[in-house]
């Protein structure tokens, strides 16, 4: 009985891995499949929305809270900055130290809309989207600034999918990088905020 304990254990722990990778591989079959020349340059543009995007947006913030002397504005752009930073590093880090294949190499039936030269795992393009989804979640605390975001975030992760350049797993990876790096940054920045009230000097 003990044996066929172990032996049941050991069976799943070793077809998990595989069974991970064929789920992984049928979903993304699933949206690379809806490719269409009609939905080919949405898509795109959905993708390539993302890096401008990331940039504008503390940009923006700095911009207007330093022209306008609008200290919170201020603060809130430095946060950006600091959640795109961190996702920056965070993201980049995990790519090379995992070095992940794209899928298109693993699986030539997958037809990829772009060659990509970095490795796949996680999403760059979903990373950044969330980050940038969570901090104006956290920013701002409206919903509707939060949905349209969101909405706007899910939708690259999808059509890194359906353009064939990312597995689910490094779309669903990049998602938690990006918030994982906005919830970072916007801590870093009560905390900072806290020790410069507690040393300013009372009147």
């Amino acid at each position: 009985m003990r044996f066929l304990i172990y032996f049941l254990f050991y069976s799943l722990l070793t077809s998990f891995p595989s069974y991970a990778r064929s789920t992984d591989e049928q979903l993304l079959q699933f949206f690379n499949r809806q490719r269409t020349p009609a939905l080919d340059a949405p898509m795109a543009a959905i993708t390539n929305s993302v890096y401008p995007l990331a940039t504008a947006m503390p940009l923006a913030q700095l911009i207007y809270g330093y022209t306008t002397h609008n200290n919170q504005c201020v603060q809130k752009g430095w946060q950006t900055v600091g959640a795109i930073g961190i996702n920056a590093i965070l993201t980049f880090s995990l790519k090379y130290s995992i070095n992940r294949t794209r899928p298109y190499i693993t699986y030539p039936a997958i037809i990829p809309y772009n060659l990509q030269s970095d490795p796949s795992f996680p999403s760059g393009h979903t990373s950044y989207a969330f980050a940038a989804a969570t901090t104006i979640g956290l920013q701002y605390h409206k919903w509707y600034l939060t949905l349209p975001a969101y909405a706007w975030a899910s939708s690259v992760g999808i059509s890194r999918l359906y353009l064939g350049e990312h597995y689910p797993t490094d779309v669903l990876a990049g998602a938690i990088c990006g918030a994982g790096s906005a919830w970072l940054s916007y801590k870093g920045m009560q905390f900072l905020q806290s020790r410069r009230r507690k040393v300013a000097p009372k009147p």
